[in-house]
C-alpha cells in the first residue's frame, strides 16, 4: 500500500473515532438520530405502500378504460368490414387503410392502430398489413398475436419510446376481425400511459416533499423535546463535576414546577446535605487532629517525669527482688514504646494538618540504604535473620529528604525482620533515568492480597493475636506511605501466604517527575509456589517463659561496601550481603 493510501486510512480512522466519541458523549444526538432514523424508515415504507397503491389504481383505471374503448372500436371496425363491398385486392387494401386511419382518433386520446394478418391465415388474395406508425409494429409480440388468435380480447404491457427515445409505459390491445375477401385479420390498439406516468410522478414527488417536510418537523420537535429534557441532565452533570472538584456551593437553577424542576430541587437539597455533612466531617477531622496533637504535646511533660523516675528505678533494678526487677524492666520497655507512639502520633498529625515539609537534597540513595541496614542489624541478629543487600554498581542519586527516606527503609526492614521468622531478608536498589527504587523482600509468613491492600492503614494488623515483640506502634507503615507521597513517589506491597512479602519504595530522581513505572519489579520472579503452607501457631504472650538477660558485643562498620568488613559477602562486583546475628 502506498504512503497516500496509509495516510488516507489513518485520517479515515481518526474521523471514525471522532464520530464514535461524539455519538457516545451526546445523549441528545443519539435520541435525535435514532428518532430520525426510525421516522425515515417508517416514511419510506409508508411511501412505498402508498406509491404502489396509487400506481396500481391508476393503471387499473386506465386499463379498464382502454379495454372498453378497444372493444367498441373493434366492433365499429367489424361492422364497417361487414358492410363493405370490396372484391378486389386494391379495394381491400384501401378498406384496411381507411379503417386504420379512422380508428386512430376514435378513443379518449391519440393511439396507434395496427391491422395485421392473423397467424396461419391463408388467402388467394394477398393484401399487406396496415399501421398508423410502422416503426411501432414490432411492439406487437408473437405471444400476443397467438393469444389473440385463440379468441377474445387480449392485452399486453409494453415500453413505448417517445420522441427523445426514452421509454414510456404503454398497453397493446388486440382482437380478431374478419375482412372481406382476405379472411381473418387482427386489429391492435397501442395506448401510451405517459400521462398516467406523469400524474404518478407528480403524486410521488408531492409525497416526497411532504415526507421531507415531516422529517424536518419531526427532527425539530425531537431536538426541542430532547433539549428541554437533556439540558437539565447536562446541567446536573456539570454541577456534580464541580461538586466533585470541591466547589460545594454549586447548585442547579430551578425553573417552574415540572418534573425537571423537582429534579433540580432534589439535587440541590442533596448537594446541601452533602456540603453540610462534609463540613461537619472536616470540622470533626480538624478537632481530631487538634486533639491528637494537643494530647501528644500535653503528654510529653508527664511522660518525661515518668521516664526520669523509671530510669532511676531501672538503674537500681539489681537491688530489687526478681518480681520487682521484672516490673522495672517491663516499665522501661513500655515507656520506650509509649514515647515512640507519641512521636508517631505527632508526625501523623503534621501530615494530616499539611504541615510536613520536605528537606530535599541531592543524595545517593545507596548511602541511605546502608544507614538503615546498619540500624536494623541488631534486630536481625536477635531474630536470627540474614540481611542480603544488593546496592548495584551505578549511583542511585535523587533529590530526597535523607531523614524521611531512612525512616521509611527502617520501618520496612523492621517489619520484614519481624515477619521473616528467621529467613533471609533481601534489600535491592535499582535506578533508571526517571526513578530510584528500593525493594525489601522477606521469605516469612507472607500475607494475602487483601491484607496487602490494608497494610498501610493506621493501627492495622494482619493477625491481631500475633505478639508484637519489637514494640511497634502500628503507625510505621502509614507514616512511611505519607513520606513516600511527600516525595512524589510510591510505596507498594505484595505478599502471598507462605511465600513472604515484598515492599517497594519508588522515588523520582527530580521534583516534578510523574512516575509511570519502577526500575524494580514488585512481584518477585523467583518466588516458588508451595503445595500447602502449614498454619503458624498462635502463641499467647502471657505463656512465654521468662528469658535471662543477654549481653554481648556487636561490631558496627559505617560502610557496608568496606572491603575490610568481615560480615559482608561480595556478590557480583560491588553487591554485598550483610550477615546478621545467627547467620553462618
Amino acid at each position: 500500500m502506498s504512503a497516500w493510501g496509509r495516510l488516507g486510512r489513518v485520517r479515515a480512522g481518526r474521523r471514525l473515532r471522532g464520530v464514535t466519541r461524539w455519538w457516545r458523549s451526546s445523549l441528545q444526538v443519539r435520541v435525535l438520530v435514532s428518532t430520525l432514523g426510525i421516522g425515515l424508515v417508517a416514511l419510506a415504507l409508508l411511501g412505498a405502500y402508498v406509491g404502489d397503491r396509487i400506481s396500481s389504481g391508476l393503471f387499473e383505471a386506465r386499463l379498464q378504460q382502454v379495454l372498453g374503448e378497444s372493444a367498441r372500436s373493434t366492433r365499429q371496425a367489424q361492422d364497417f368490414f361487414s358492410s363493405a363491398t370490396a372484391t378486389t385486392r386494391a379495394d381491400v387494401q384501401q378498406l384496411l387503410q381507411d379503417v386504420t386511419a379512422a380508428q386512430r382518433g376514435g378513443g379518449s386520446g391519440e393511439r396507434e392502430v395496427f391491422v395485421l394478418r392473423a397467424p396461419g391465415q391463408q388467402s388467394t388474395v394477398e393484401v399487406g398489413a396496415t399501421a398508423t406508425d410502422r416503426t411501432l409494429v414490432d411492439l406487437v409480440s408473437r405471444e400476443l398475436k397467438e393469444a389473440t388468435a385463440g379468441g377474445g380480447q387480449q392485452w399486453q404491457s409494453v415500453s413505448v419510446p417517445d420522441e427523445d427515445g426514452r421509454p414510456q409505459p404503454g398497453i397493446v390491445v388486440g382482437q380478431d376481425v374478419t375482412v372481406p375477401v382476405v379472411g381473418t385479420y387482427q386489429m391492435f390498439f397501442l395506448y401510451s400511459l405517459e400521462a398516467e406516468q406523469q400524474r404518478l410522478d407528480f403524486l410521488l414527488s408531492t409525497l416526497a416533499l411532504a415526507a421531507a417536510a415531516l422529517v424536518l418537523l419531526l427532527g425539530a420537535m425531537t431536538w426541542s423535546v430532547t433539549r428541554r429534557t437533556v439540558h437539565p441532565v447536562q446541567q446536573a452533570a456539570q454541577v456534580a463535576e464541580r461538586l466533585a472538584d470541591g466547589h460545594l456551593s454549586e447548585r442547579m437553577t430551578v425553573r417552574g414546577d415540572d418534573e425537571m424542576a423537582r429534579l433540580a430541587r432534589s439535587f440541590n437539597e442533596m448537594a446541601e446535605g452533602l456540603q453540610d455533612q462534609i463540613r461537619r466531617m472536616e470540622e470533626l477531622s480538624t478537632l481530631q487532629r487538634r486533639f491528637v496533637s494537643d494530647v501528644s504535646h500535653e503528654l510529653r511533660t508527664p511522660l518525661t517525669t515518668i521516664r526520669m523516675a523509671g530510669e532511676v528505678i531501672h538503674a537500681s533494678r539489681d537491688d530489687f527482688d526478681p518480681a520487682v526487677k521484672r516490673s522495672a524492666e517491663l516499665l522501661q520497655t513500655q515507656l520506650d514504646r509509649f514515647e515512640d507512639l507519641l512521636a508517631d502520633l505527632l508526625e501523623i498529625s503534621r501530615f494530616d494538618a499539611g504541615a510536613a515539609v520536605l528537606d530535599a537534597e541531592r543524595r545517593d540513595v545507596r548511602d541511605v540504604v546502608v544507614q538503615a541496614v546498619d540500624h536494623a542489624t541488631t534486630l536481625a541478629q536477635r531474630r536470627g535473620s540474614f540481611l542480603s543487600v544488593r546496592l548495584g554498581d551505578e549511583p542511585a542519586t535523587a533529590d530526597v529528604d535523607p531523614r524521611r527516606v531512612e525512616r521509611v527503609l527502617r520501618n520496612l526492614l523492621v517489619n520484614a525482620v519481624e515477619h521473616a521468622d528467621g529467613s533471609t531478608v533481601e534489600v535491592t536498589v535499582g535506578a533508571d533515568a526517571r526513578a530510584v527504587a528500593v525493594t525489601v523482600r522477606d521469605h516469612g509468613v507472607g500475607m494475602t492480597a487483601q491484607e496487602a491492600a490494608h497494610v498501610f492503614d493506621r493501627f492495622w494488623r494482619a493477625d491481631p493475636a500475633r505478639a508484637r515483640t519489637t514494640g511497634g506502634t502500628g503507625l510505621g507503615l502509614a507514616i512511611s506511605l505519607e513520606d513516600a507521597h511527600l516525595h512524589g513517589g510510591r510505596l507498594e506491597a505484595w505478599g502471598r501466604p507462605g511465600r513472604g512479602a515484598c515492599f517497594r519504595l519508588t522515588l523520582p530522581r527530580r521534583a516534578g517527575i510523574v512516575l509511570d513505572g519502577s526500575p524494580l519489579p514488585l512481584v518477585p520472579e523467583e518466588a516458588p509456589e508451595r503445595a500447602e503452607a502449614a498454619p503458624l501457631p498462635r502463641t499467647d504472650p502471657a505463656a512465654l517463659p521468662e528469658l535471662p538477660a543477654m549481653t554481648g558485643e556487636i561490631a558496627v562498620v559505617a560502610d557496608l561496601r568496606d572491603p575490610t568488613r568481615t560480615d559482608v559477602v561480595t556478590d557480583a562486583g560491588r553487591a554485598g550481603s550483610t550477615a546478621a546475628g545467627g547467620a553462618p
